[in-house]
């Protein structure tokens, strides 16, 4: 078995997403206190003079008693129950929104996985050994590098933080109750948004860490690459089966610009060719549409429903077909015999409008080398 030494190889994109499927994303917390705190925080801000109001009106007649009232428990019971509902109105609504802040933060950092396998039962994760190492792996020593260093820099801004306000703190017992109450909200503020500035600045260096840390810990030897390519892309053989189903998909699909060519070129049964050119916009010859056999024949029935000349050429048909794709033009070494097709399709278009003499179909001179029959018996 390889050791992690080996593992130098960055994670593919195929083991990337792997991963996300069984859940494995990196996530960071310190994100997910931002949006908490920060998102709460201002939540609350925002309606608490609301929020205040009512609370004052309810606590007004929950706490006003007279005779009637202390003989009726069922009217104590009616005040219970509106404090309890005005207090889940305010505070359902502002867990659902702090919730969608959450989320949309995790969604804008890319920490969401739609899997239910960390739900699974892990068996080799339970045990002494399992919780040693995940005791002293990498992602906990950072985690508690990370929270030493947030304790220490919070216990700094705070002591920064007394020392210079210590006469303040000291004078607040000598003022009125109102200025004091005023003034103690206003350090509380402070202190509520200089540790918003902690978390945010430590927020924005545990999410890249996490995401660095993520890939590391997904990272593969050179074995496991090449075994994965394999499996991705499979054996030469299988490789050139999807590719000839692939292009009979696409040639079987070109039928239907059959009718959009200048001419088809047959051999005369066997293979099946349609040229068009537009001088205005191609520099060459395309070929639109080719097949073999009863393609080729469907090809050929297209045509002439299409009244599309079609031209029997054995070996430039042949040629054609066999160093063409779909959409790409003639080969150079087969310009010649291509212009002598169109030159002859352009002067039987002329004659059936009466402009000229019926032309004799033309036998162009295709180089031996580029027919795949040369050298064998002709098809």
């Amino acid at each position: 078995m390889e050791s992690t030494q080996d593992k130098n190889q960055p994670a593919t994109p195929r083991r990337l997403q792997k991963a996300r499927e069984e859940g494995q994303v990196p996530r960071s917390r310190d994100l997910t206190h931002l949006a908490v705190l920060g998102g709460g925080l201002l939540l609350l801000w925002t309606t608490l003079p609301w929020a205040y109001e009512r609370l004052r009106g309810v606590m007004r007649v929950g706490l006003r008693f007279d005779a009637a009232t202390v003989r009726e428990p069922r009217l104590m019971l009616e005040r219970l129950a509106d404090a309890l509902q005005l207090a889940l109105a305010y505070y359902l609504p502002l867990g659902a929104a702090v919730l969608a802040i959450v989320v949309a933060a995790l969604v804008a950092a890319g920490s969401y996985a739609f899997s239910t396998k960390p739900l699974m039962p892990d068996w080799s994760k339970i045990g002494l050994i399992a919780g040693f190492k995940r005791l002293f792996s990498r992602q906990q020593l950072v985690e508690v590098l990370k929270l030493l260093a947030i304790t220490a820099l919070i216990a700094v801004i705070g002591a920064l933080y007394v020392e210079s306000h210590i006469q303040a703190f000291a004078a607040l017992l000598l003022r009125p109750l109102e200025a004091a109450l005023v003034q103690t909200g206003e350090w509380f503020t402070t202190g509520v948004a200089w540790l918003l500035a902690v978390v945010l600045l430590v927020a924005a260096i545990d999410v890249p860490l996490q995401q660095y840390l993520y890939r590391h810990r997904l990272r593969m030897s050179l074995q496991e690459v090449k075994d994965e390519y394999k499996e991705t892309e499979g054996n030469p053989q299988l490789k050139a089966k999807r590719r000839q189903r692939a292009r009979e998909i696409a040639h079987g699909q070109s039928i239907r610009r059959v009718p959009e060519a200048d001419v088809v070129v047959m051999n005369p049964t066997h293979y099946a060719v349609a040229l068009r050119y537009d001088e205005r916009t191609m520099a060459a010859p395309h070929v639109i549409a080719k097949g073999t056999d009863l393609l080729a024949l469907r090809i050929r029935d297209v045509a002439r429903e299409a009244k599309v000349p079609v031209l029997e050429s054995p070996m430039l048909a042949r040629a054609l077909y066999a160093h063409t794709e779909l959409d790409e033009p003639v080969p150079a070494a087969l310009f010649a015999a291509v212009a002598q097709v169109l030159a002859y399709v352009y002067r039987l278009r002329a004659a059936l409008r009466g402009q000229g003499p019926m032309p004799r179909p033309p036998q162009p001179e295709v180089p031996p080398e580029l027919d795949p029959l040369h050298g064998r018996s002709s098809a």
